[in-house]
C-alpha cells in the first residue's frame, strides 16, 4: 500500500495501492503518518512518488467512499485533508514525482508539495472534480491559484480540465518534464540542490514562502467540510458519482 525507501538524507514515499493508487482511508492514514514521521526518522527531504506505472494517484477512491456510512465517509475525507496539511506543513522540502496520471485528489497532493516533476508521455493532471459532480473548495482552488494565477485557475477548475504534461509545464502546474526512467533521480537531484544550502536559513525562508498554502488548508475546518459533504449528497452529485462508479466497474 505504501513503501518508504531511504536514499540517505532523502526519503522516498511511494504510493503502492494497485491498480491506480486510489486514496482510501487506510492509504491516507499511512501517507499522513509517513510524511509526519519522516523528519524524525532522519529525512532532510522527501520525494512523494508512485510504485505503479501509469498513475501517480487516481484521487479519492469513490467506490470505497460510496460504500461507507456517513461517519466513515467523513473520517475518510478528514484523513485526506490531514494528508494534504502534512505535505503543506512538512518541515522539510517535498517533491512530487508524477510518473503517471494525477486527477482530482492526486493533483491536490502534488499541489501541496514544494516542486512537481512530471514524466513525459500521455499522463494528465488536473482538478477534474466538476466533471464528476463535486464542487472544489476554496482551499484547494488556492493551491492552484498560487501556481497559475486567479484567472487561469478559474478556467481550469470550473471546466474540470485534465491537461497534458506540456500544457501543465507551460501554465506552471508542474515545474519540469522528465523522461520516465530519469524521474526518481531527478527528483532527488533537485532536493540535493536545496540540501547544500545553509540549512536553517533555507528552511526558514521556505516556511515563510509557503505560509499562504498552510493557512489556506488550515482554514478548511469543520464548517467547510460539513458544507462540502452536504453538497456530496445533492442529487446531481450522487448521479454523477454513481455514473463514475459504473464506469470504473467496467
Amino acid at each position: 500500500m505504501l513503501e518508504v525507501i531511504v536514499h540517505g538524507a532523502v526519503h522516498e514515499v511511494r504510493l503502492a495501492r494497485a491498480p491506480a493508487n486510489a486514496l482510501d482511508t487506510n492509504l491516507l492514514t499511512a501517507l499522513h503518518a509517513a510524511i509526519v514521521d519522516a523528519p524524525g526518522n532522519g529525512a532532510q527531504a522527501i520525494v512523494l512518488s508512485s510504485a505503479l506505472p501509469g498513475f501517480f494517484s487516481g484521487g479519492m477512491d469513490v467506490p470505497h467512499l460510496m460504500a461507507l456510512d456517513f461517519a466513515a465517509m467523513t473520517h475518510a475525507w478528514r484523513q485526506f485533508f490531514a494528508a494534504c496539511r502534512a505535505l503543506a506543513e512538512s518541515p522539510v522540502p517535498v517533491v512530487a514525482a508524477l510518473g503517471g496520471h494525477a486527477p482530482a485528489g492526486g493533483c491536490v497532493l502534488a499541489l501541496c508539495c514544494d516542486y512537481r516533476l512530471m514524466a513525459r508521455g500521455n499522463a494528465r493532471i488536473g482538478l477534474n472534480e466538476t466533471q464528476v459532480g463535486l464542487a472544489v473548495p476554496d482551499a484547494i482552488q488556492h493551491l492552484l491559484r498560487r501556481l497559475v494565477g486567479p484567472y487561469r485557475a478559474e478556467r481550469l477548475v470550473v471546466a474540470g480540465a485534465m491537461i497534458d504534461g506540456e500544457t501543465a509545464l507551460r501554465l506552471g502546474v508542474v515545474d519540469e518534464l522528465v523522461e520516465p526512467d530519469e524521474l526518481p533521480a531527478r527528483a532527488r537531484a533537485w532536493l540535493d540542490g536545496l540540501l547544500v544550502l545553509p540549512r536553517a536559513p533555507m528552511l526558514a525562508t521556505r516556511k515563510l514562502a509557503r505560509a499562504d498554502l498552510v493557512a489556506a488548508l488550515a482554514a478548511f475546518g469543520d464548517a467547510e467540510l460539513d458544507a462540502f459533504l452536504t453538497q456530496w449528497n445533492e442529487p446531481d452529485t450522487q448521479a454523477a458519482l454513481q455514473a463514475l462508479v459504473a464506469r470504473l466497474r467496467k
